[in-house]
């Protein structure tokens, strides 16, 4: 049978499938090597022509029968030598990963510069699904954080009392980081098993409380499995926008929880959608996008050094290190910037031109929302009204503050609010 959608031929409207020209499989491995592969996979590999993969992979698929395909360990830097294996065109080309290809793997990379019709996908259990089933946890209700290649703060993102997440790991190193990271939110008593070597004869689980982990150093082949225990000093965080206003470092220069909560639903963060947060302050409002759909990006102009830093220590500390901070000031910090889903301008829209050029680079369907406490910055957001539709909204936060030995409402400055969406 045909290993699932990888195998079926693309279709255009009205046309019939065509045949598939595939010269690119990647065959996905566990460790039981070569002789756990199935039959259509051990067949790709023992009639290559070439043979990509690490040091590990190719020793893993060794067999008589491949013994003459031209062999290429992957070199570091990785990526600039997929363009090499691209240029392969025509040769029958196997590419070795780990596991499922698709899952963090190296077949989701080369998808993307090669076309569907070309490559053949071949997985193996994945080392999530060897991890659940060694933790007896549901796959469906397990989070997944991968620190191949990415910055172990994404797992903050995951965090709350009673989350299930296992941790692909970079090295032997990545558990007593993860171990860290935890303690440092909150959540010390946490239960930490290392896997090291999932799937082979010298598999075993090492478990630890998170605050016991230490400069500890594993196996470079180890999977973490988390299962997230609060401290009484962890902080309970949502993914919903409207974190409390010190969950971030800030100088003043910070749209109020109640405001920010308004403004994302404004925005409308989605998955994988780029927003530009102009005028980025302690980062707020560019963090809770991210926070609140996967693959959501953004980009945040901010022209003070020091608030900068700041931005990216908040994105860090909050799950989202990929926040992309600038150091720039709008209408020039928007030049050659890749076209956004939405743009929220928390200072910046008195600049000359800013929201027009904003509102031209903007995607059809794309949202702008800008804020302003200023006469100034308010008039303006009337003038792009005129222009471009949409709605203005006036809101105020009233706050309970002391006054003397009693309590009283402290007003906060108003806020206005226009939010328009571009329909072409």
């Amino acid at each position: 049978m045909p290993p699932l959608a990888s195998a079926l031929p693309s279709t255009t409207p009205d046309s019939k499938p065509r045949a598939a020209t595939r010269w690119l499989t990647v065959v996905g491995l566990g460790e039981d090597g070569f002789s756990g592969l199935g039959e259509q996979a051990r067949e790709a590999i023992s009639t290559a022509d070439v043979l990509v993969g690490g040091e590990r992979h190719l020793a893993l698929a060794s067999n008589d029968a491949a013994s003459g395909a031209e062999r290429h360990a992957w070199p570091s830097p990785m990526l600039p030598f997929l363009d090499v294996v691209a240029g392969w065109r025509g040769r029958n080309v196997v590419v070795l990963a780990s596991g499922d290809p698709l899952l963090y793997g190296v077949a989701a990379t080369l998808a993307a510069l090669i076309d569907r019709d070309e490559i053949l996908v071949l997985p193996a259990v994945s080392s999530v699904q060897l991890a659940c089933a060694a933790m007896l946890w549901p796959v469906n209700r397990t989070a997944v954080v991968s620190a191949c290649g990415r910055p172990v703060e994404t797992l903050a993102l995951e965090l709350f009392d009673g989350a299930r997440i296992v941790l692909l790991s970079a090295d032997g190193g990545t558990p007593a980081k993860a171990a860290e990271l935890l303690v440092g939110h909150g959540y010390g008593p946490s239960r930490v098993t290392v896997l090291e070597r999932l799937g082979g004869a010298s598999a075993r689980a090492l478990p630890f409380r998170a605050d016991e982990v230490g400069g500890r150093s594993f196996d470079a082949l180890n999977v973490v499995a988390i299962d997230a225990v609060a401290g009484p000093d962890a902080g309970l965080l949502s993914r919903a926008p409207g974190l409390p206003d010190d969950a971030y470092e800030n100088d003043g220069q910070i749209t109020r929880r109640e405001i920010r909560a308004l403004t994302l639903a404004r925005l409308v963060p989605i998955p994988g959608a780029l927003l530009w947060d102009i005028g980025g302050g302690s980062g707020s409002i560019g963090i809770e996008w991210m926070r609140a759909a996967p693959g959501a990006r953004a980009i945040a102009l901010e022209p003070r050094a020091d608030r900068a830093a700041r931005a990216r220590g908040n994105a860090a500390r909050l799950g989202v290190p990929g926040l992309d901070v600038r150091e720039a000031a709008a209408p020039d910090g928007l030049a050659g910037l890749p076209r956004p889903d939405a743009v929220f301008f928390g200072g910046g829209a008195t600049a000359d031109k800013a929201i027009e050029i904003a509102w031209a680079a903007l995607k059809p369907g794309g949202r702008l929302v800008a804020n302003a406490v200023t006469l100034e910055t308010e008039q303006l957001l009337f003038t792009a009204r005129a222009a471009y539709g949409g709605d203005l909204v006036r809101l105020q936060a009233t706050y309970a503050d002391p006054v003397g030995r009693m309590t009283g409402w402290r007003p906060a400055m108003p806020v206005t609010q226009y939010a328009v969406t571009k329909l072409s």
